[in-house]
């Protein structure tokens, strides 16, 4: 090492000699100590291997269908009530602390029992029902209530927040009444029941807000709100004026069609000029922008997202429109024409969205029309593309309402409800949306007779779901949808990237975990100044074990490296003063000496 030392010094001037070699050594040691001590500390924002992550990921998801260890005091607990309109139902949830990470998410998952079932209750009616009588509403969500703290661990009560919230049911209600029955929940249930709960979590929301929980709790299982995964499908999004961008995991949207009502709700990355200033008023109310993130200076989590509901779009409201709709034309022509069309069994209307042979009444309002489906589903299709315009107002229309647009080229939505219904409890092609497939599978239904299908359907070839009433609707239905999804929002006929679906990784994903995540969103502030603490004082520990074990080393090699520099000076000095006590001695031997010699007498 020191041969390696001299060649590095020769251009400044010689090779230092024997007596500065233990300095040369000393320097190399402290050089070499520097470099142990700054590969020994470790790098805490070192990311593990995006392979290990992926494991980490799927290992995750298998675990949530296990029951949750209660005994763990490190878990941290949420419930959320909801109160539709025909029924309430109760979700616990749970949590590990915050990794510290402040751009991740809370890890929250629904909790399950013992047995390894999630943790719910559902009790009916709604709670529209106190509405007469607001003192009532604490007692009807006593079972709920009751459920849930039976399951989460008695010590973390007072730590765990409960939100009540209402949805459609509440929203027909006058505010008045709405008012009454959240007064006396924030009044008296905390009487009962040490949840962490105040006024604020209480509350009716509106079908915006529900649509973005749900926005939010599909997108959350689904693993894309965790920006680490870089083989995931990317989306540029722009920020505030334009002028800041980012790239990070493209979100998928939802379409999701009830009984009476319609929504769709996906990302808007760019969200660009409005078409129109007529629509702006709209636009602004339906888009919603939020920062799921604990930091509102961070803006890797802040969403932009369009959420609309249609009232009376959903499956079987349309088929109460087609049917009013069938039954005024048919009178009109029946008097234009002097026909009896629909008026006896004899002379049926025929139907084009029944299968064929299939006989049915219609009555409204002391009208009654008999009909016959005649299985056309071209035709039915056709038939239907008025109801899509709804009534005069812009807001009740699928096609004169503002929708955000959609880069098809690179976007993803799941279909749920009426959208897997129609496509997997009778044709069997739930999954992968495929228009072509949908149309000869649905025209192959609709064109069979009735005795032929309930003939299929005894044998078992169906889905366990499929029921009469489906087999009687599922050739309207399945026009109703294509025309909703093809000519209400313009879906490409070759769009490749439309999952239908009713589980998400083998569980049913409600709106309620996007709410208990935004609603526990700056949460993490607290783990992370918890966890910034006990950081501090782990990696000061850790730090200063490292650093003073490598200190005592170098104190070590100082005090060798002093004592050696000591003796060596030592030695010049004994040397200096040999040589002193020499020259002395030669000059007493010359001058002394001979000064003697000339005395003698």
């Amino acid at each position: 090492r020191i041969g390696i030392s001299c060649l590095s010094w020769r251009s400044a001037g010689p090779c230092p000699g024997p007596r500065q070699r233990p300095v040369a050594l000393g320097l190399a040691l402290l050089l070499g100590l520097l470099l142990l001590l700054a590969g020994a500390v470790p790098r805490p924002w070192a990311a593990p291997p995006r392979g290990a992550r992926r494991d980490e990921r799927y290992l995750a998801r298998a675990e949530e269908l296990t029951a949750t260890d209660t005994e763990d005091s490190a878990l941290n607990y949420g419930v959320v009530v909801d109160c539709g309109s025909s029924g309430s139902r109760v979700f616990v949830y749970f949590w590990p602390p915050h990794n510290g990470n402040p751009h991740d998410l809370l890890d929250i998952k629904q909790m399950r029992d013992r047995s390894s079932r999630p943790v719910v209750k559902k009790i009916k009616p709604g709670i529209s029902v106190t509405a007469a009588a607001p003192e009532q509403a604490t007692p009807y969500l006593r079972p709920l209530l009751r459920f849930a703290a039976a399951h989460v661990p008695a010590q973390k009560h007072k730590e765990t927040p409960l939100y009540i919230l209402c949805t459609a049911g509440m929203r027909l209600l006058p505010e008045r009444q709405q008012a009454a029955i959240l007064e006396d929940l924030v009044r008296n249930v905390p009487l009962e029941f040490d949840f962490l709960f105040s006024k604020s979590h209480a509350e009716v929301i509106s079908g915006k807000q529900e649509g973005v929980y749900a926005w939010i709790g599909i997108n959350f299982v689904l693993g894309r709100f965790d920006h680490e995964y870089e083989e995931d499908a990317m989306v540029t999004v722009a920020l505030g004026d334009h002028r800041k961008s980012l790239v990070r995991k493209r979100t998928v949207g939802i379409l999701d069609m009830g009984g009476a009502s319609l929504q769709i709700a996906y990302e808007v990355p760019d969200s660009g000029a409005i078409p129109s200033p007529q629509q702006e008023e709209a636009a602004k109310s339906l888009l919603a922008e939020f920062n799921l993130g604990c930091d509102v200076q961070h803006t890797g989590h802040v969403y932009r997202v369009y959420v609309n509901t249609f009232l009376g779009f959903g499956g079987n409201f349309a088929r109460q429109r087609y049917e009013e709709l069938v039954l005024n034309q048919t009178y009109v022509h029946n008097r234009l024409h002097s026909q009896q069309t629909g008026l006896s069994p004899k002379m049926p209307f025929l139907d084009p969205c029944l299968p064929v042979g299939l006989e049915d009444t219609v009555m409204r309002d002391g009208q009654t029309l008999y009909v016959r489906g005649r299985g056309d589903w071209q035709a039915c299709a056709k038939l239907l593309q008025p109801l899509l315009a709804g009534s005069n107002s812009s807001q009740d229309s699928l096609l004169g309402a503002y929708k955000a647009p959609i880069d098809f080229s690179n976007s993803e939505f799941y279909g749920f409800s009426e959208f897997f219904y129609c496509t997997e409890d009778v044709l069997r092609l739930g999954g992968q949306y495929s228009a072509p497939t949908f149309t000869s599978a649905a025209q192959e239904y609709c064109s069979q007779r009735w005795e032929v299908l309930t003939q299929r359907f005894r044998g078992g070839l169906y889905s366990a779901h499929a029921d009469q009433h489906r087999l009687k609707y599922q050739c309207f239905k399945s026009a109703w949808m294509y025309q909703v999804l093809h000519e209400g929002f313009q879906f490409p006929l070759d769009y490749p990237s439309l999952r239908t679906a009713q589980l998400v990784y083998d569980r049913e994903v409600q709106w309620t975990l996007g709410a208990i995540l935004y609603k526990t969103r700056f949460l993490p502030l607290r783990d992370l100044r918890q966890e910034s603490i006990r950081q501090a004082h782990a990696s000061w520990l850790r730090l200063s074990f490292v650093y003073n074990h490598y200190l005592f080393f170098a104190c070590i090699l100082v005090v060798a490296l002093a004592i050696v520099l000591y003796l060596l000076r030592l030695r010049r000095i004994h040397r200096r003063q040999l040589r002193a006590a020499q020259h002395a001695l030669l000059w007493l031997d010359k001058v002394v000496v001979p000064l003697g010699q000339g005395n003698v007498p």
